[in-house]
C-alpha cells in the first residue's frame, strides 16, 4: 500500500518580505526592490561562489512569488489554496498526480490522476 505524501508549500509573501494583506502595488514594489537587490549581474565578482548560489536562487524565488502575486486571478487561487494547509498527493504510474486536500478526502472515496483516467481508492482507517 501506497501512502499520499504531505506537499510543501512556498510561501510567496514571506519570499517577497510583504504581508497578505498587501495590495499588487505594494508587491510590486517589494518585487522590483528584492529583484534588484538579488539579481546576479548585480553581484560583486569578489564573494564566495557559495553566497553567489543563494543569490540567484534568491532571485529565482522572487521572480516566481512576482509570477503567483502579480497576478490578481493567480494570486486569488494562491490565497485560497493558503487556507487549506493539509494537501496530500500521490505520483501517478503515467507522471501525473492523485491529489487531495484533508477536508476533501473526508467526502471522497475515489480521486482520479490529474493527466490520465486511473482512479485510486483512498481508505480510511480508523
Amino acid at each position: 500500500m501506497m501512502a499520499f505524501e504531505q506537499i510543501p508549500k512556498k510561501d510567496w509573501y514571506s519570499i517577497l518580505e510583504a504581508d497578505p494583506s498587501a495590495s499588487v502595488s505594494d508587491l510590486k514594489q517589494k518585487y522590483q526592490k528584492l529583484i534588484l537587490l538579488y539579481h546576479p549581474d548585480k553581484q560583486s565578482t569578489d564573494v564566495p561562489a557559495g553566497t553567489v548560489e543563494e543569490c540567484i536562487q534568491k532571485f529565482i524565488e522572487v521572480d516566481q512569488a512576482w509570477k503567483i502575486l502579480g497576478n490578481e486571478e493567480t494570486k486569488k487561487e494562491y490565497d485560497l489554496q493558503r487556507h487549506d494547509d493539509h494537501s496530500f498527493s500521490l505520483s501517478c504510474r503515467c507522471g501525473g498526480k492523485y491529489s487531495v486536500s484533508k477536508d476533501e478526502a473526508e467526502e471522497v472515496t475515489l480521486i482520479s490522476c490529474d493527466t490520465c483516467s486511473l482512479v485510486i481508492e483512498l481508505l480510511h482507517y480508523r
